[in-house]
C-alpha cells in the first residue's frame, strides 16, 4: 500500500470567511476518507484573501476525485483543487 504526498489549495469564498472553521472541517472531513499527518498553511493571495494550503499523506489507491469533491462542499469554501501529488517513500 503505497503513500501520496498531496498539496490542496482552499479558496474561501472571501476575505471575511473564518479560516479556523474550514481547516477544522476540512481535516475531520479527509480523515474519515483515511488522510493522515495533515498540516495547513495560509498564503496571501490579493486584497486580505488567504488561501488555505493543507498538506497530508493519502493512501495511493485511494481516488483523488474524493478530496476535490469533499473539501469543496465544505461551508464557505470557493474551490478547492490539488496542487501538488507525489510518491512518498518510507
Amino acid at each position: 500500500m503505497a503513500i501520496a504526498a498531496i498539496i490542496v489549495k482552499i479558496m474561501p469564498n472571501s476575505p471575511d470567511t473564518n479560516l479556523e472553521e474550514i481547516k477544522n472541517t476540512a481535516q475531520s472531513t479527509l480523515e474519515k476518507e483515511g488522510a493522515k499527518n495533515i498540516s495547513f498553511e495560509e498564503k496571501p493571495i490579493a486584497f486580505g484573501l488567504k488561501a488555505i494550503m493543507m498538506k497530508f499523506a493519502w493512501p495511493e489507491e485511494k481516488d483523488t476525485s474524493i478530496i476535490e469533491e469533499g473539501l469543496a462542499k465544505i461551508k464557505d469554501v470557493s474551490s478547492a483543487t490539488i496542487e501538488d501529488y507525489r510518491r512518498a517513500f518510507g
